[in-house]
């Protein structure tokens, strides 16, 4: 039996979330849509963690729901976690208000 390690929710998301404690070089298969996802991670990522399904360039969004959930502070990798370590979160910012 098929056991799915990491799930993505909608075809705009550029990360996936991880369904149980996954390891560094681990190649984990996401569907989205009708594109399949190979993706060797570049880290340990922990159950319901995040990680790039795509090259995520500084300053672009983190798109996870179909919803943008962050900005990445610095480059992204393919495979890498996605966590407060390089995305800033952009809600519930009073302070982002007035400059955007």
């Amino acid at each position: 039996m098929y056991q799915r390690k990491a799930i993505v929710v909608n075809e705009l998301d550029n990360v996936a979330s991880a369904l149980t404690d996954l390891r560094k070089g681990e190649i984990i298969e996401v569907k989205v849509g009708n594109i399949v996802y190979r993706v060797r991670l570049a880290s340990d990522i922990p159950f319901g963690h995040k990680f790039a399904l795509k090259k995520i360039n500084r300053g672009e969004h983190v798109i996870k729901y179909g919803e943008v959930i962050g900005r990445a502070v610095k480059d992204i990798e393919v495979g890498e976690h996605v966590h407060i370590h390089n995305v800033e979160s952009l809600r519930a910012r009073g302070d982002l208000k007035k400059s955007e």
